[in-house]
């Protein structure tokens, strides 16, 4: 019996990437339509972390308050290990540290007790949904919650990860998957202190590690197809309501944009593509911060000349 060949094609002949794509989901932090680990050992601020990637991702503005968002989007969430009210005090929290309207937020939280990526009938059931909402962005957390299979077993590992696979192929969604590093495992390289097969590192497009020594928290970035980078010093900043992770390594980046600062450029930005002026409603509204801090920017743009308030609204001064 003669068999049938693979198809193939000439290397010259493969479709052209458009020149305009960017690649960034989150610029240095996460590429577009991505599947990835945020791992760490417990109670090193997996959570947060991911929740910070789901608000920036959403809201449209820098992760970290540091890292741009090239394409937001509705975010698709599932936190099995925290009750609902926590997971809305986090994000909550994360918002207000942001300078975004939480309830402006494009968040779609999974409420269902249980989600088993290893049971036919919750697949198709995520599946459909990651269908319907198309997120951006898709955040399981955590991996051990999500199945009842060996994690040690490579052969039992890869179904799962190949479905997850397959709704970032068919649907264009990136997808976070939040895991654990074994304990005691600080001093290896992120990918190889995680729990379980090494499939799961190998599986990775872009992965966040986070590591505690001590009390110094540090986050390291790692890509397939893009430079890495490791070690960045972290802090989880408590400003009541606001609690959020931020960086704080101030030899590897510059100090944080000032929140006022971020908000002016931001306004800047949206008038500068308008082409009619805009209200302070429809500023706030595009721009997704909260109402005083679209006033107050607004004020000092307009002190500083840069923008002009007009019966219509507010536009980019010309001059």
């Amino acid at each position: 019996m003669k068999m049938k060949r693979l198809p193939t094609v000439r290397a010259a002949l493969l479709a052209v990437p458009e020149r305009n794509e960017d690649p960034w989901l989150v610029e240095e932090l996460w590429m577009r339509e991505a599947v990835g680990i945020i791992g760490g050992e417990p109670k090193c601020g997996k959570s947060f972390l991911a929740l910070d990637l789901a608000v920036a991702v959403a809201a449209g503005i820098p992760c970290l308050r540091r890292f741009p968002v090239r394409h937001s989007g509705p975010v698709l969430l599932f936190a099995a290990e925290d009750a609902a009210t926590i997971v809305r005090q986090r994000l909550e929290g994360i918002a207000y540290a942001a300078g975004v309207e939480f309830k402006c937020l494009n968040i779609h939280v999974i409420t269902i007790p249980v989600l088993r990526l290893d049971r036919r009938e919750h697949c198709q059931a995520l599946q459909a949904t990651v269908a319907c909402l198309r997120p951006a962005l898709l955040v399981l957390d955590p991996f051990v919650r999500l199945h009842a299979i060996d994690e040690n077993v490579a052969g039992e590992v890869a179904p799962l990860l190949g479905f997850l696979r397959s709704l970032q192929r068919d649907h264009h969604t990136a997808v976070a998957l939040v895991h654990h590093a074994r304990k005691g495992a600080g001093h290896q390289r992120g990918g190889q202190a995680l729990r379980g097969s090494s499939e799961l590192h190998a599986w990775g497009d872009s992965n966040l590690y986070l590591c505690r020594i001590g009390q110094s928290l540090t986050l390291s970035i790692e890509h397939r197809a893009a430079p890495s980078s490791d070690r960045l010093q972290l802090a989880l900043i408590t400003k009541p309501p606001a609690l959020a992770l931020s960086i704080v390594d101030k030899q590897t980046l510059e100090p944080p944009q000032q929140p006022q600062a971020s908000a002016q450029k931001r306004l800047e930005q949206i008038l500068a593509e308008a082409k009619a002026p805009l209200t302070q409603r429809q500023l706030r509204d595009a721009a997704r911060m909260r109402a005083s801090h679209v006033g107050d920017a607004l004020a000092n743009l307009v002190a500083a000349g840069r923008v002009i308030r007009s019966a219509d609204g507010y536009s980019i001064s010309s001059l």
